[in-house]
């Protein structure tokens, strides 16, 4: 058996339901779309065969129900690798650690989780309404220096590669790769996949400025810049990072899917960000029915 868990490291509420998440074990189906939005929960699982449960605590939604017979969760994270810390943690313990004895499970059950989420492109060659599939997810936060988090030999190539190429750069990144079988599965030829920046804000992370003087004005530039063998960096986002290298660290099967609803390089920005979403739920739900 695993070693036990204090009850300030595994926070159950009154009702036993973990934290943040309020939900038991039980409540979550082997297969989790995850979506930075709330409100976008109900925008996916409409088109779920049955929603049987219906959830939320602060800006963490969970609808589970059936899709194509299949059990199947959405779940909102909120933006933020410091929000998918708490997610992808409580979620592994929703199904690997028995809240009675507070002990891992003695078989450990992995989960797929697929993100789907919107992004900024950072390519010409990209145009808006473009969905990206990220082979590996360079962040610009810090989640994962808290973690003893070993890189595979693909990793470790990439990240000796951003060693050198942002040596002047105010963060220097990490790097977490999707699961392999997953992108292949989600992959088709019409599809861009390469490289996503995962950042810690929005604004002077992603090289915006509207007042804030910025530490680095090159940033952006340098982003756009890298390469490693036939891999670019294709867009920025927030999330990403963290749920590979989170991911990875638990045994879990992870994949992040995007829409393209601005391209940063160009300077154009999509129609309309709802229908670009629409594109990209539809085609996910369509592979994963194929899981």
């Amino acid at each position: 058996m695993g070693e036990f868990i204090k009850e300030s490291e595994l926070v159950l509420n009154k009702n036993g339901c973990i934290y943040h998440l309020d939900l038991l074990p039980g409540d979550i189906a082997e297969t989790i779309i995850s979506v930075g939005d709330p409100g976008r929960v109900s925008f996916i699982s409409r088109y779920f065969d049955s929603v049987d449960l219906r959830k939320q605590n602060r800006e963490f939604v969970t609808h589970s129900g059936y899709l194509d017979g299949k059990p199947i969760s959405v779940v909102s994270t909120g933006i933020g690798t410091d929000n998918i810390d708490i997610v992808l943690n409580e979620l592994d313990a929703l199904v690997n650690i028995n809240f009675e004895t507070r002990q891992p499970n003695s078989t450990l059950k992995p989960l797929k989780i697929i993100r789907l989420g919107t992004c900024g492109g950072l390519q010409p060659q990209l145009n808006v309404d473009d969905i990206i599939v990220t082979e590996f997810a360079m962040g610009f936060d810090n989640l994962m220096s808290f973690y003893k988090y070993e890189p595979n030999p693909d990793e470790r190539q990439i990240q000796f590669a951003t060693i050198k190429h942002f040596a002047e750069s105010p963060v220097l990144p990490y790097l977490c790769q999707g699961d392999k079988g997953l992108l292949e599965h989600f992959k088709k030829q019409s599809l861009t996949s390469g490289i996503t920046a995962s950042c810690s804000g929005f604004y002077g992370p992603q090289g915006r400025c509207l007042r804030a003087e910025l530490s680095d004005d090159k940033f952006l530039q340098a982003i756009e810049d890298f390469s490693y063998e036939h891999l670019r960096i294709c867009n920025f986002e927030m999330e990403t990072a963290g749920i590979y290298g989170l991911g990875n660290l638990l045994g879990h099967q992870c994949c992040s899917l995007s829409t393209v609803v601005a391209n940063r390089v160009k300077g154009t920005v999509t129609e309309s960000v709802t229908e670009s979403i629409d594109t990209l739920v539809q085609y996910a739900l369509g592979k994963i029915k194929e899981l």
